[in-house]
């Protein structure tokens, strides 16, 4: 019994079919795509491009969240290096903290709330102070 061997003329298959196909084109760069049926791109580079430029505007506005955030939290770094401080309002406002951004909060059960940019938090207290504190493990 003879068996034959098909990958010896797979290229021509390939070549035949795709002569019976529609050309594929590149989204991004207008290549005609080679390779399996589903396929989108012609390449990793077109491929990163291309979702790279329609992902652009989220990207950008998580990055201007993450920068705000990562500010707030090396501002409350720099005026609490024990663990535990008091500051003005002010003081923070100068530095360039901005109260609207914080990573989570916790409520006390006597329903005071701290308010976090990852570890280093805040709570607000009388006359415009504030009192900064650190994330323990057991708090929410």
């Amino acid at each position: 019994m003879v068996v034959f061997d098909y990958t010896c003329i797979k290229p021509f298959v390939t070549v035949y079919n795709r002569l019976n196909m529609e050309d594929k084109l590149c989204p991004e760069c207008g290549k005609v795509i080679i390779g399996r049926a589903d396929k989108k791109f012609c390449s990793n580079d077109c491929r990163s491009a291309f979702n790279n430029i329609k992902n652009r505007n989220t990207n950008n506005m998580m990055r201007q969240v993450n920068s705000t955030l990562k500010r707030n939290r090396d501002i409350l770094l720099s005026f609490n290096p024990n663990g535990k401080a008091n500051i003005a309002k002010a003081k923070l406002q100068t530095a360039g903290f901005n109260f609207n951004y914080h990573t989570n909060s916790y409520t006390t059960k006597v329903g005071k709330t701290y308010y976090f940019c990852y570890e280093q938090g805040y709570l607000e207290l009388e006359n415009e102070y504030y009192s900064l504190v650190v994330k323990q493990e057991y708090i929410g």
